[in-house]
């Protein structure tokens, strides 16, 4: 099958790698060309715009890719290329929406491309940019059965822990609990290894006795490295989790169930993003204690970036 994958950032430049090297025909496109000879080299078609990126006409008539897949950072961004790539997707061309969107959003977006004969999937992704270079990042998947089975051997290629959990709408409710749990980790790791800094413990040794322990997670694993190397490089931003955060709360307020600890951590990242500005890495939240308290959580053989 053929795609065209618009969205070529920290995240979409390797999921469209994954796809290629599994040796599917990708089209590619994103404002910023930082990723255009990487792809090319892998054997990429690249364009210059969203429209051309898909190839077909502006009857709807046969030809162009079989999906469009978006790897956006915002709403608004996402609705933004929709308008320009539906005038040129054929009927039964499917649009597969792997930013992280609002169920509301994503309901909304889909209606609009369903209303012109395009199939849609929601197919938000989490476990982070590594492992999106890894090709074994986590997929989670909302729309209908058939759609999701026509395009999973791509999200196979993408990932390799796939989820479909029910219809659209589903994947965004679960793809922010999974952000919400990971922001609130990141925020109580900083609070655990500066405790053990203040107590006088060796962080290497404190940090791998956490991860050998019942208080380890996936954050405290990954991040956690980052933090104590110092360069915080993630690949994910203060307005992103700031982003997701606002998400939880909202489906909070719908579903009646009270959000204290997400409260805190968006307040928390208020506080960072005030401080270091919104493109700031969001590990850099735990930095905010760290200035308080004029105690660094440098430690020796941590890793600058997750491999």
């Amino acid at each position: 099958m053929a795609y065209t994958f618009i969205g070529l950032g920290n995240l979409g430049g390797h999921l469209a790698a994954s796809l290629l090297r599994a040796g599917f025909a990708v089209t590619v496109h994103d404002r910023d060309m930082g990723q255009r000879a990487r792809l090319e080299a892998l054997g990429a078609v690249w364009a210059d715009s969203a429209a051309q990126a898909v190839g077909g006409a502006d009857d709807g008539a046969d030809g162009g890719a079989d999906a469009v897949i978006t790897c956006l950072p915002s709403p608004a961004v996402s609705e933004a290329v929709l308008a320009q790539v539906l005038p040129k997707m054929r009927k039964g061309a499917d649009w597969i929406e792997m930013s992280t969107l609002g169920r509301a959003d994503i309901l909304r977006l889909a209606e609009q491309a369903q209303a012109t004969g395009v199939g849609v999937l929601e197919a938000p992704v989490t476990g982070g940019v590594h492992l999106a270079a890894q090709g074994k990042i986590t997929v989670l998947v909302g729309g209908e059965a058939e759609v999701f089975a026509r395009h999973q051997p791509a999200l196979a290629a993408m990932g390799d822990k796939i989820f479909h959990m029910g219809p659209l709408g589903a994947a965004s409710l679960i793809k922010v609990i999974t952000n919400m749990l990971a922001f609130i980790h990141l925020v109580a790791d900083g609070e655990a290894l500066m405790l053990a800094k203040r107590g006088g413990l060796d962080l290497k040794t404190a940090w791998e006795a956490i991860a050998a322990s019942s208080g380890s997670s996936f954050v405290h694993e990954t991040e956690g490295q980052l933090i104590l190397n110092g360069s915080y490089d993630v690949g994910f931003t203060m307005d992103l989790a700031l982003k997701d955060l606002g998400f939880a709360m909202e489906f909070g307020r719908e579903y009646g169930v009270p959000m204290d600890l997400a409260g805190l951590t968006a307040q928390s990242f208020l506080r960072g993003k005030a401080a270091y500005g919104g493109q700031a890495q969001s590990p850099m939240i735990v930095k905010l204690l760290e200035e308080a308290l004029g105690t660094d959580l440098r430690a020796e053989g941590f890793p600058a970036k997750l491999e």
